[in-house]
């Protein structure tokens, strides 16, 4: 029988959510009420750790699982996004009391959470949207977290988060980022940045692959190798292990035998949805997702694959001399460093749009440690934003400037020799086109404003004078 009220309670024990009760239970060393729908996974959770079992209180029934926890209460949500959370939460709201915190720690779409929000003004309750990346591991061993809602809820939280986060040089990676949906928002974009370098590195895999003809050892040889230098990052880490990795009963590559059909659970493409609404080009993003889609399709890309054949192309383009190998590896660096420009850009707009003043370096500092998109590459970024530094685009930082400027040669090399073999390289080539498109003081988008104005009067600005123009067009 429970003697002590639990810390803090934990609602949905999935993968996801069993982790971080755990987490709790054994970095923070906290009493954790359990509560799911279905009891047994609460009681399984507590009988198969049985050396954090004196710290964890399965419920049968959410009135007992309220009534288990210290007040202030804080419950963690770990639901699936949508309808769910909102059943979840008018069934807690009349068993709860002023001050007690409810947190989403779920991938939520961010204009729910904003919506959530606003519903619990006034109530006496807290609402907080927090984002978590790091996956299973991370989730049990300490996660990214990005807290978004009121800075008063944070304050009683940060004792209670603080000791779960992944830690980086002993800084955990967990802040406030603003009010309402902010945590969440980061956290969707963070997740659009992991699909752009999911989709650059599955890219680069299929070039070594099906241009240089390299087996998946060696292809995984090359990426360990990379991950020493400026690529070095979780994904590229966690990629030469799969690459290496044998299945046991057949004695082949196992990423071999693994169909090719990307899944995906909503945030990359909240993230490019969001993008388009503010009026910002997140193209490797967008790239991204839609060749997850296009994987997804896999009976149509068959059917197509017998209607065109090869169509003689020759994809014995790229070869495997140490300079070939090298050029792969800047052309990765190269677009990988665009595609967090794209991010950061859109973190920017949101900022701006809802007024949160997200702390850019700060969001840098926290995804260092325990998050997807760990890597190198962010302390670079968090010393651009430095002191509070107004960044434009990441782009325009000299640091990555100098970098850019030296690994478009071998991005453009890349792309065009992929073409020329038939290589898919959509979030390549995106990223080189927004690259080019960005340092081009003269687009082509003055044909654009003639072709709008021609058929939808819709007028135009000009070089040469100040003003807004309409032209009568001679008829077509």
């Amino acid at each position: 029988m429970q003697t002590k009220k639990a810390d803090l309670g934990v609602l949905g024990l999935g993968v996801m959510g069993a982790m971080l009760a755990l987490n709790f239970a054994d970095n923070g060393g906290f009493d954790v009420g359990l509560y799911n729908r279905t009891h047994e996974k609460a009681t399984r959770l507590k009988a198969e750790n049985p050396d954090l079992a004196e710290r964890l209180h399965p419920s049968e029934t959410l009135q007992d699982f309220v009534a288990s926890l210290a007040t202030p209460r804080v419950i963690v949500l770990m639901l699936s996004a949508g309808s769910a959370v909102d059943e979840q939460l008018a069934q807690l709201q009349p068993l709860l009391e002023d001050g007690d915190i409810i947190i989403d720690a779920g991938n939520a779409d961010f204009n729910d959470t904003r919506r959530r929000n606003a519903l619990y003004d006034g109530t006496g309750l807290h609402f907080v949207g927090m984002g978590v990346s790091g996956g299973e591991s991370g989730a049990r061993h300490g996660p990214s977290i990005m807290v978004g809602g009121s800075a008063e809820a944070f304050k009683r939280l940060k004792p209670l988060l603080e000791p779960i986060a992944a830690k980086y040089d002993g800084s955990p990676c967990i802040d406030w980022l603003g009010t309402d949906g902010a945590g969440h928002f980061v956290k969707t974009i963070h997740n659009g940045i992991e699909y752009a370098d999911m989709q650059m590195i599955a890219e680069i895999y299929a070039i070594l692959r099906d241009g240089s003809g390299l087996p998946a050892g060696q292809i995984g040889d090359v990426f360990a190798d990379w991950n020493t230098r400026g690529l070095s990052s979780y994904l590229v880490e966690i990629t030469a292990t799969v690459l290496k990795e044998v299945d046991t009963e057949t004695g082949k590559p196992l990423v071999d035998l693994i169909v090719d059909e990307a899944g995906q659970k909503g945030t990359g493409r909240w993230s490019v949805i969001e993008a388009q609404k503010l009026g910002i080009g997140a193209t490797a993003l967008e790239a991204a997702v839609a060749a997850r889609c296009i994987s997804s399709a896999r009976h149509l890309r068959l059917a197509a694959a017998e209607v065109y054949g090869d169509l003689g192309i020759d994809a014995a383009i790229f070869g495997t001399a140490p300079a070939d190998i090298a050029e792969l590896e800047s052309a990765l660096e190269t677009a990988k460093i665009v595609a967090y420009a794209q991010g950061y850009t859109v973190l920017a707009a949101a900022s701006e749009e809802f007024g949160w003043n997200l702390p850019m370096g700060e969001i840098a500092r926290i995804w260092r440690a325990g998050c997807i998109i760990r890597s190198v590459l962010l302390q670079d970024i968090m010393q651009a934003y430095e002191g509070g530094a107004s960044v434009q685009n990441l782009l325009l930082v000299p640091a990555f400037a100098e970098r850019v400027k030296l690994g478009q040669v071998a991005l453009r090399k890349v792309v065009a020799k992929a073409a020329a073999a038939g290589v898919p390289v959509p979030a390549l080539s995106s990223a080189l086109a927004y690259f080019d498109d960005l340092r081009r003081g003269r687009g082509a988008a003055n044909l654009i404003q003639g072709q709008r104005d021609f058929f939808g009067a819709h007028t135009f600005r000009r070089l040469d004078r100040e003003g807004v123009f309409h032209h009568i067009w001679p008829e077509a």
